[in-house]
């Protein structure tokens, strides 16, 4: 990448990320209902086809700071050293980000991230939204699992795990985002939130046995 290249990426990040700042700041302030594309592009100072440049939707003005992250787990997969379980590699990195309080794992107190969490869930249009977003990241995880597990029936297997590990880590978030929304801190959850974490992932590892 030359020197003039590089310029224009880098210009083009911070548009993009003006964007959805001035976006989701008058979201909050007025509600997603309550605000138009063209008000964004007007307070942003850019014109309308340029912000639908960057994001093709309303809702993905919101929804793309957790889209940007959606392959994170199929790299991980991926980037795992030799003989390392997926399962083991995914739970490090998921009680890794609970230590660093990541918004991702919804233990984090900050109010602008719990303002965030708010916003995603006040839409329909932008749970379902995120739903596509979820979709997608299943589905890149599923690919990274089927090429690299060394299992019998392997496509059906990758698609079975993916499935499993994110619909764990998007139960796990939400219950630690609801005893935060609740009044506690994040530091209170914390040690819940590991032990449901070590319990949800021993429960991928060993199956379910009732009784």
């Amino acid at each position: 990448m030359d020197r003039s290249t590089g310029l224009r990426e880098r210009k083009k990040q911070r548009t993009r990320a003006a964007i959805s700042d001035t976006a989701i700041r008058l979201f909050l302030r007025h509600g997603f209902d309550g605000v138009s594309v063209a008000d964004i592009a007007a307070e942003a100072e850019v014109s309308k086809p340029t912000l639908f440049r960057y994001f093709p939707t309303k809702e993905d003005l919101v929804v793309h700071r957790f889209a940007d992250h959606q392959t994170e787990a199929a790299d991980l997969v991926r980037g795992r050293g030799p003989g390392a379980s997926v399962l083991d590699v995914l739970h490090r990195d998921f009680r890794a980000r609970l230590d660093a309080r990541d918004p991702v794992t919804g233990l984090s107190d900050h109010p602008e991230v719990l303002a965030f969490h708010g916003l995603l869930r006040s839409a329909p249009t932008l749970v379902a939204r995120m739903g596509e977003y979820l979709a997608r990241e299943e589905e890149a995880l599923a690919q990274a699992l089927h090429e690299t597990l060394r299992t019998e029936r392997p496509e059906i297997t990758a698609r079975l795990l993916a499935g499993q590990l994110v619909a764990t880590r998007r139960t796990l978030a939400l219950a630690n985002w609801e005893r935060i929304v609740a009044g506690r801190s994040a530091d209170e959850v914390h040690p819940k939130a590991v032990a449901d974490a070590d319990h949800a992932f021993g429960l991928l590892r060993d199956g379910f046995r009732e009784g």
